[in-house]
């Protein structure tokens, strides 16, 4: 008993203190802005001293581009709006957000998740807002935006702390990125990647965008369990109880309950709608080429759709219960939503600056490249090889934080040469999908950890980045140490990863 009080002391003393000195970094504005300013020195001195490598496929050589000369200064000064304007995450959000902030505004949100908690056992809530988070990525980028802040109001309206429920979700979105149960446009999009790395080597292979299906099924009800331990464990004790101004969740009037009906008829027909447009294979948002879903205007406009999903049963709900009684309500509302994303649109000001700079440098792909020339002189093989890989995509995702990105960089190099020890692509694409997501949580170069801390100041204004990655370190240390001892088991029974794809060759 003593060895677990002492071990639990232990731990909390650790994340006490990266705790602290997170909380002693600037502000996330001064911070992005002090990371700019050392991407363009960093590249003023690595070009001097020539840094390079070669990039694997097409024996180019990329160098480090010296943006403090005049032709650097010049792309700075005519980019910036630019870079600002085309910062992905930005559109997303504002887009999204005028959805979300009708359907709040208007009491909908509040309303659906207080029918649902008062109805639903809550020993289950927290693994259903974790699994909920993991489906969730098939929507992409919109789940950063969409499920957190909802998660957050669920805790809240249980007398649980909305901090650890925004918390909670954003490490499943993040690190569990890649356990999902359903097919999404990231498997078409790292399959094609992977195929052609494949062809390096077999010029007739073809692969399927299910190749690693079977073992996503299963990690993504492992990383409920984790996630869920976690949160309970080491998270929500961190957090203790909400002192914060608490909305009661109170049993729902009968106007109340008729706005939900009428949410509820309007979502279906939209519902029935998206279906009509989808599931025939000639549907307007199917892909006009081939007929498909993947890859279609339905999943690359997903963000749109997303809006008018929030949109109109907020609509519907705010007029029957008297809280739209004409345009200007709507237009408050939207506005009301917007305005608090104020100091976000600061800070991916700032953080578009830094991110163009280091694309632009070329500093990331050559540490990429370096990194992954390091694992292959270091001759493992077996499960020791497939787990170093992954540790080294992790470590890589902490410094270019794009999945298609780095497989692009990464897959010439090790599809190729995994193939010649006679492994599948399959099993190299889901190791380093393993990687990618597992240091998701804690990598200050996802632009959606900007989001987290924007919607975590709305319950606590005092809050800093070092809090927030004490809270989320441990979701990527133990998603980490699980999915590798599943990667591992499966590796060493050559169970199948997806329909006609396993471990070995054929």
């Amino acid at each position: 008993m003593e060895n677990k009080v002492a071990k639990k002391k232990m731990v909390d003393r650790f994340l006490d203190g990266i705790e602290r000195a997170g909380n002693k970094l600037p502000d996330p504005v001064t911070l992005f802005v002090i990371l700019a300013f050392f991407v363009l020195a960093l590249s003023f001195v690595l070009s001097k001293i020539g840094v390079s490598a070669v990039k694997p496929g097409t024996e180019e050589t990329i160098e480090v581009i010296n943006l403090l000369n005049r032709e650097g200064l010049i792309q700075i000064v005519t980019n910036m709006v630019t870079n600002f304007t085309g910062f992905a995450p930005l559109g997303i959000v504002v887009v999204t957000m005028i959805g979300i902030g009708v359907a709040e505004n208007s009491g909908l949100i509040s309303a659906l998740m207080k029918k649902t908690v008062l109805s639903a056992p809550k020993k289950l809530i927290l693994p259903v807002i974790i699994f909920t988070g993991l489906v969730g990525t098939v929507a992409a980028d919109a789940a950063f935006i969409i499920l957190p802040p909802i998660a957050a109001m669920i805790f809240m309206s249980v007398g649980r702390n909305p901090l650890v429920g925004l918390i909670a979700t954003y490490a499943a979105i993040a690190g569990g990125f890649s356990a999902n149960i359903i097919i999404s446009s990231l498997d078409v999009l790292l399959l094609g990647i992977t195929q052609t790395a494949a062809q390096l080597v077999d010029p007739t292979y073809t692969g399927l965008a299910t190749m690693n299906y079977y073992f996503m099924i299963v990690s993504t009800f492992l990383i409920v369990i984790v996630a869920s331990w976690v949160t309970v464990k080491f998270v929500e004790p961190r957090f203790g109880k909400y002192s914060g101004e608490v909305e009661v969740a109170e049993p729902l009037t009968a106007l109340e309950n008729k706005g939900l009906r009428w949410a509820g008829i309007v979502t279906v027909a939209y519902i029935i709608l998206m279906a009509i447009l989808v599931v025939p294979e000639s549907g307007l948002l199917r892909n006009p080429e081939d007929n498909g879903f993947l890859n279609s205007p339905f999943m690359t406009g997903i963000v749109p759709i997303m809006l008018f999903f929030f949109l109109l049963p907020g609509l519907a709900y705010g007029i029957v219960t008297k809280k739209v009684k004409s345009d200007r309500d709507v237009a408050e509302q939207m506005f009301k939503s917007i305005g608090d994303l104020s100091s976000f649109i600061v800070l991916a000001f700032v953080a578009a600056q830094m991110i163009a700079y280091f694309g632009w440098s070329n500093i990331g792909p050559i540490l990429a490249i370096k990194g992954a020339e390091f694992l292959q002189n270091m001759n493992f093989t077996g499960a020791p090889m497939f787990i170093g890989f992954i540790i080294i995509c992790a470590l890589i995702n902490l410094l270019v934080a794009s999945a298609s990105a780095k497989w692009a960089l990464l897959a010439p190099i090790f599809v190729p040469m995994f193939m010649y020890l006679n492994y599948s692509p399959a099993v190299t694409q889901m190791a380093y999908r393993v990687g990618d997501s597992i240091s998701n949580p804690v990598t200050p170069m996802l632009a959606y950890f900007a989001i987290l801390l924007a919607f975590a100041r709305r319950y606590d204004k005092n809050i800093g980045i070092g809090t927030l990655i004490s809270a989320l370190l441990p979701y990527s240390i133990f998603f980490a140490i699980m999915w590798i001892i599943l990667f591992a088991v499966w590796f060493m029974f050559g169970l199948p990863l997806g329909p006609g794809d396993g471990i070995y060759l054929k």
